[in-house]
């Protein structure tokens, strides 16, 4: 007997594809399928729209951190809202938000809320630790105790 899955649960499935396919695994050809022109990614370097430019921003993200990779950690889902809890993790070896490569790696949090609507993601909103991501990669020093 074939069983169905909840809306919830499609929406948590397709939310983490971000992170499992696309970011870890690196397939820019699958935001095509799941973002829409009107979808918006509002990010700490602002909002990218549309499948074109969420490509430009993981695209750099790739060539800044060639092994960058996302794992979840937790989610949760309510109606048309997804939130995550996401690991992420690269080693600096390209320019990244005008800093040259220091070869060092990071491991920070990223927390992920993305809304859903009609089996696509319209809406994203990222919040990852960038003071940790800084420090880590000796960009900036640790703030003193």
């Amino acid at each position: 007997m074939a069983t169905t899955q909840s809306p919830t649960e499609e929406n948590k499935q397709l939310a983490r594809r971000v992170p499992e396919n696309i970011a870890t695994e690196h397939d820019l050809d699958l935001i095509d399928e799941i973002a829409t022109e009107a979808t918006v990614d509002h990010t700490t370097w602002g909002d990218f729209r549309g499948p074109e430019e969420l490509k430009e921003l993981m695209s750099g993200m790739f060539e800044a951190f060639p092994d960058f990779s996302a794992t979840v950690e937790e989610i949760i889902a309510e109606d048309d809202l997804v939130a995550m809890r996401v690991t992420l993790r690269g080693t600096h070896e390209g320019p990244f938000q005008g800093y040259e490569p220091t070869g060092n790696s990071f491991e920070i949090e990223n927390q992920v809320f993305t809304r859903i609507e009609d089996g696509q993601i319209v809406e994203r909103w990222l919040v990852p630790d960038m003071l940790g991501l800084m420090e880590q990669l000796g960009l900036v020093d640790a703030p003193e105790a």
